[in-house]
């Protein structure tokens, strides 16, 4: 896991812009604490922050094909859980490594087979190459986009970089923000591609891009397909069980410290059992994995539960690291630390967005700095909810009838926050438009019921959509943290096998999840197994809604943030008694407070 950048340029010479490089690079050190690096060719500019992994003595970067007059250059953020057999392969081939890094095996795979390269690799990963001979600049970002990787149009070429902060560093690129970033942003659709800045675009998951003299090109290497699915129950769950064992098996690779994070629901639980199992094979039947959850001062007392958080956490957490054998630690937060403003901005700076959830936002910023004192990379159940369809929208007949993206029905947060009607951002017709095309997107079997059509769109949207900002979240989180963390549930052939699978698998014992629950009988606790969804929490205290009230009314106070936020909204939530604040009514002060800061920290240009 790694922060990378640079840029190339046919119209003017690298060699003489190091500053620029290094200060690109410079803005993502916390992804990089360990060791950073930069190179610097006639017609590019290449630079990287290193979080060691695996092997730390070896891995640094940017890395080239040899030490002197290199032809190819190459700075990868992320994992190839692959690179021992491919390093196997690639030695057959005649190829000779230096290291036993999976930094070097990418390397030496772009030049055994090119731009083709991202069809050999499984893992995490958002990589660029230079190669001098044919003075080519290759992005390529992982099929599910677990890791980041955006780029911007310059003078004879473009910029790349983990991050938009570090692209910002470069001298022709502003933090700029227009009309179709706001909708961006607070539209709440989750587009690849484009962004809340202006000129600043995403490589989308599962695709690459292409700089030559002849221009800038993009494709697909990677999407998801509708496959018959041809196994019986029983042989389906064998499959996933398989699979999500396979996932989880591959990623538990590292030099370094890890640890599982353990929520107490059926998807964390099952990962940590199977971590938990393979660790005590390779290391001894004494070997324990660490595992961390998350709680919050008078959650218990203070705890109502609404659509997406039926339960308190922590008594499942609990049971299930007790039922595993894990090492487990509970990280307490109070409303004080979630209310500082020092970590508020910390998370806002992290994101490069005024749009986050607020309190659980500020809640998984600190959990991973606790962990980081004694892990570096942490793996995580994200994901599960998209491929095994867990969230209500796939069960719910009013939501699954309307004429709209599923989450804007379920999660109280369909305003994200009531944006000045001066503005005319026109974003119901911006949804409308967009939700279309993102139907058009999905792909079908002939003969499909009008049920399975349907819920093929439901998982497809979930996957391509909303996962990519809970993706989004988990990484700028953790590695402002240097923290890694890793989604075995994104394994492209688990997520490709489960979309083929019929809904009628899917749901067989008539609730959510049914594969997964099934795949997982005997690594969990029945009360977990059978343990309905529970969204990531939320503090339900509420000296933490007074805070937060208060942290409004200041923001409120700023001029830009009164042109931008519908006033006549969010003054009523200011009003309300704080033990009656609604989530939704939250989300809209949250969004007020961090547009504020948002606002201050970049300071962007808003061309309205």
């Amino acid at each position: 896991m790694c922060g990378i950048t640079g840029w190339a340029s046919f119209h003017h010479d690298a060699r003489i812009q190091a500053p620029v490089i290094e200060a690109m690079t410079a803005t993502l050190a916390p992804r990089g604490p360990d060791a950073g690096g930069v190179w610097l060719g006639e017609r590019a500019a290449i630079g990287h922050r290193r979080l060691a992994v695996i092997d730390l003595a070896g891995g640094g970067q940017p890395m080239t094909d040899r030490p002197e007059a290199p032809t190819v250059v190459l700075t990868c953020s992320g994992e190839v859980y692959n690179h021992h057999e491919l390093r196997a392969e690639l030695r057959g081939r005649g190829h000779v490594f230096r290291t036993r890094s999976d930094t070097e095996v990418v390397l030496r795979a772009y030049v055994e087979w090119g731009e083709a390269v991202a069809d050999h690799l499984d893992g995490m990963f958002a990589f660029a190459v230079w190669d001098e001979r044919a003075e080519r600049l290759l992005l390529v970002r992982d099929r599910l986009g677990v890791k980041p990787l955006f780029w911007a149009a310059v003078d004879g070429g473009l910029a790349f970089a983990s991050e938009p902060k570090a692209l910002f560093r470069h001298p022709e690129i502003r933090p700029r923000v227009d009309a179709d970033g706001l909708r961006e942003a607070y539209s709440l659709l989750f587009n690849t591609g484009p962004t809340v800045w202006s000129g600043i675009r995403e490589v989308e998951p599962g695709g690459l891009l292409v700089l030559d003299r002849d221009g800038i090109r993009e494709r697909r290497y990677w999407q998801l397909e509708a496959g018959v699915h041809e196994d019986d129950r029983d042989a389906t769950v064998d499959r996933v069980a398989t699979l999500v064992g396979r996932a989880a098996r591959g990623q538990l690779e590292a030099d370094v410290p890890l640890c599982s994070l353990l929520s107490g629901g059926i998807d964390s639980t099952v990962l940590t059992a199977l971590l938990a199992d393979e660790l005590r094979l390779r290391q001894g039947p004494d070997a324990r994995i660490r595992s961390y959850a998350v709680d919050y001062s008078g959650q218990a007392e203070h705890f109502t539960g609404d659509v997406l958080r039926t339960g308190h956490d922590t008594p499942y957490a609990t049971e299930a690291g007790t039922f595993i054998g894990t090492d487990h630690s509970t990280v307490v937060l109070d409303p004080r630390a979630l209310l500082d403003p020092e970590h508020r901005k910390a998370v806002v700076a992290a994101r490069d967005s005024p749009i986050g959830v607020g309190d659980m936002d500020t809640s998984l910023y600190l959990l991973f700095g606790e962990i980081r004192w004694h892990s570096t990379v942490a793996l995580s159940g994200e994901a599960a909810d998209e491929v095994f369809g867990g969230y209500p929208w796939f069960h719910n007949p009013k939501v699954l009838a309307a004429d709209t993206f599923p989450w804007l029905l379920v999660t109280g947060d369909e305003a994200a926050m009531p944006l000045n009607p001066e503005l005319d951002l026109r974003i119901g017709e911006f949804r409308d438009d967009t939700y279309r095309s993102a139907l058009a997107a999905v792909p079908h079997l002939d003969g499909e019921t009008p049920a399975e059509h349907r819920q093929r769109e439901m998982q497809h949207l979930s996957l391509t959509r909303w996962l990519r900002q809970l993706l989004h979240r988990k990484d700028r989180l953790s590695m402002a943290q240097g923290l890694e963390v890793r989604v075995p549930y994104c394994d492209h052939r688990l997520v490709q096998y489960a979309f083929d699978a019929p809904w009628a698998l899917k749901s067989f014992d008539g609730r959510e999840k049914s594969l997964l629950r099934a795949a997982g009988t005997g690594l969990a606790p029945d009360s977990v197994l059978h343990r309905p969804k529970n969204h990531y929490p939320a503090t339900h205290h509420p000296d933490y809604n007074r805070g937060l009230q208060d942290m409004a009314r200041d923001a409120l106070s700023v001029e830009q943030v009164r042109a931008l936020a519908d006033e006549t909204r969010v003054k009523p939530c200011l009003d309300t008694p704080p033990e009656r604040l609604e989530w939704g009514h939250r989300l809209h002060l949250e969004r007020v407070v961090d547009l504020a800061l948002w606002l201050d920290h970049h300071k962007p240009e808003l061309a309205l």
